[in-house]
């Protein structure tokens, strides 16, 4: 006898599952046939971004050149109040020993005088306000609790002084580990952006920066003459490191910044500068027409100064240029000039 059993009906569960499943599909079948295929940046494109990250970097190195130059002032100055402080202090304990060695010889003479308990006072301001006191004191204790009164003056004072500073120094060193952070990430990242280029491309780019390199070097000098004897003998130290890595935060004698080459440069013609491109801007005469400049002045880019170099005559400048270049010449026109600065 044949069976008329009905067949089993899938379960509303099941059919929903289903539906949203074979839903979901046609869903991400059409969005996989409409979008477009990733496109790696071309060489263009990476070396822009580059750029623009190195020039972000530049910006924070010369903050952290900025922060290490104030760090490196507020130590000496701290070293040099606690020197202070130091010296001071063993003034004014021989000043209260030698008040000790007078109040003991009049206690041995059976002359006990006030300045005894002015002696073993904590405050002797206090004492000395009680004018009825000052005339059974002798000329020279006068004298002698005069000087440990200013002392005690110049002591508080410098100590507070020196807490001060000491404050400002620990806000600079937070201040000096952000911008490190900030130029570490910023440079990691264009490491990052240049490993995505092919071992072909990078080279192709190195090559090409070196040959405008060569070019630039070769179109330097003509007939344009130093602005003076210093700014000569800065320019010849700044063209003996040629081929020197740029290093951020770096002041020579291997490894340079902007800042660090110029400064570093002056230095060698025994001319002291500013260490930062924006302190640098306002170290002598601006000049503001590239026609006006002359071999050894300082060239200054961007609307925010951050970076500088030396003039090299006939429009081209000898700079550090940005972290993974080397002391070179360039263009002046490959950057945005501001002015120059005759020293």
């Amino acid at each position: 006898m044949a069976s008329h059993r009905r067949p089993k009906q899938p379960s509303r569960t099941r059919v929903t599952v289903l539906t949203t499943a074979a839903a979901a599909a046609v869903v991400l079948s059409a969005n996989a046939a409409n979008a477009a295929p990733s496109e790696k940046p071309s060489v263009d494109e990476v070396k822009s971004k580059v750029d623009k990250l190195h020039e972000e970097a530049e910006q924070a190195t010369e903050k952290l050149d900025g922060a290490t130059e104030k760090q490196d002032k507020l130590q000496k100055q701290i070293d040099t109040l606690q020197d202070n402080v130091a010296r001071g202090q063993e003034e004014l304990n021989d000043l209260r020993d030698g008040l000790g060695s007078m109040a003991t010889a009049q206690y041995r003479t059976g002359a006990i005088d006030p300045s005894v308990q002015l002696f073993l006072s904590a405050d002797p301001d206090d004492y000395l306000d009680k004018a009825s006191t000052m005339d059974q004191l002798s000329n020279q204790q006068v004298e002698t609790l005069k000087k440990v009164q200013e002392k005690q003056r110049s002591l508080a004072q410098q100590r507070e002084e020196a807490s001060e500073k000491l404050k400002d120094l620990a806000s600079t060193r937070t201040e000096l580990a952000k911008n490190k952070k900030e130029v570490q990430a910023k440079l990691a990242e264009a490491n990052r952006l240049l490993n995505t280029l092919t071992a072909a491309e990078q080279a192709a780019l190195d090559a090409k920066e070196a040959q405008a390199s060569s070019a630039a070097q070769a179109a330097a000098g003509g007939s344009t003459a130093p602005a003076s004897g210093r700014a000569s003998s800065a320019y010849a130290a700044a063209q003996s490191k040629l081929g020197s890595p740029y290093v951020y935060g770096a002041s020579g004698p291997s490894s340079f910044d902007c800042s660090g080459l110029t400064s570093w440069a002056y230095a060698q013609a025994g001319v002291s500068i500013p260490r930062t491109s924006q302190a640098q801007a306002s170290a002598g005469t601006r000049i503001y027409s590239q026609s006006d400049l002359q071999v050894g002045d300082l060239v200054i880019f961007y609307s925010d100064q951050h970076h500088v170099g030396f003039y090299a005559g006939n429009g081209q400048v000898l700079h550090a240029p940005r972290s993974g270049t080397v002391v070179r010449y360039e263009s002046i026109g490959n950057m945005p000039f501001q002015f120059g600065v005759r020293i």
